[in-house]
């Protein structure tokens, strides 16, 4: 007694084909990218090692998505990943030192070199501060006149 027919092997061959093609199909709609991340200083151009490259995905409405992935960059400050699918993506820099960086960006190519340049956090004011120049000062207000009674 013989336990598989050809017409049921060929029948599962044929079924495993199908399921094959269908996931072909789906993952060919979904295109991904890779990316690569340099980030360095603005004032001077050297890599910023360390920092962290956060990548948050956009919804449709430009809201940001739940979810995220985190990276780290190297010595030479640069990272990368790959997977990454067509799309609006946010991407947020933050290193100690400098001022986050944050912008979206359109993920539309298979490969993607993104250069981020991070600053220097700008002094800030403060009306407690005593002026450096006696030009910046403000005008000096003569006394009030006193008239005898």
């Amino acid at each position: 007694m013989r336990s598989s027919s050809p017409l049921g092997f060929l029948l599962c061959a044929l079924l495993l084909a199908s399921f094959s093609s269908a996931s072909d199909k789906q993952s060919g709609t979904q295109q991904s990218s890779n990316l690569r991340f340099t980030v360095v200083k603005d004032d001077n151009n050297k890599p910023v090692r360390n920092a962290s490259v956060v990548l948050h995905p956009v919804g449709k409405s430009g809201k940001q998505s739940r979810g995220g992935y985190q990276l780290k960059t190297d010595n030479d400050g640069k990272t990368e990943t790959e997977g990454i699918p067509y799309g609006p993506l946010r991407i947020q820099v933050l290193a100690p030192g400098f001022q986050t960086f944050g912008d979206d960006y359109e993920i539309n190519k298979p490969d993607m070199e993104i250069e981020i340049r991070l600053k220097r956090p700008k002094d800030q004011l403060s009306v407690y501060d005593k002026p450096q120049d006696k030009s910046q000062s403000p005008p000096a207000i003569p006394p009030a006149e006193t008239k005898p009674q």
